[in-house]
């Protein structure tokens, strides 16, 4: 269950609590670039994640859809329909914070049904909770987290939602 103990690594990066609240965790999320999968408060730098990452889902079941968000600073976000068929929406932009550290957010959705998720109007100030009431998306079903910070970073602690 996401969020519901002191050593779930989602609630130690303050990602349940800035970001989301809690939720029960009901399907695998396993996050990608090339060779390196996102494990929750690994370290990337922006060089590393400049390519769209690969994204697999738990089950078998291709009649579940789901939709994937991706937060940075609460500002950016990459949404996509199916993960089966990987129907993208909003077009990937890669990381390039200038200072501190900045946490990115995986958050997955279960859909009710097969349905159509637009692209939000906005990047700036994009709420997942807003956006998953916009879509009666319900409660994350599972999330992932890594942070990053500029390529001579040197582990200044200023964390960035």
């Amino acid at each position: 269950m996401a969020g519901s103990g002191r050593d779930d690594p989602l609630v130690v990066g303050r990602i349940v609590g800035d970001v989301l609240d809690p939720f029960v965790r009901i399907t695998n999320l396993s996050v990608s670039y090339g060779a390196r999968i996102v494990s929750n408060g690994c370290e990337l730098k922006p060089s590393m994640v400049t390519q769209q990452p690969r994204v697999v889902v738990g089950g078998n079941d291709m009649r579940t859809f789901y939709t994937l968000t991706r937060m940075l600073r609460a500002q950016a976000t990459l949404t996509l329909g199916s993960i089966y068929t990987g129907q993208e929406v909003m077009c990937y932009e890669s990381p390039r914070p200038t200072m501190g550290i900045h946490r990115l957010v995986f958050v997955l959705f279960q859909q009710l049904g097969r349905q159509t998720v637009y692209a939000p109007g906005w990047r700036q100030n994009f709420n997942t909770k807003d956006f998953a009431e916009l879509y009666n998306l319900g409660s994350p079903v599972a999330a992932v987290y890594f942070n990053c910070q500029r390529e001579a970073g040197s582990g200044g602690r200023r964390i960035y939602p």
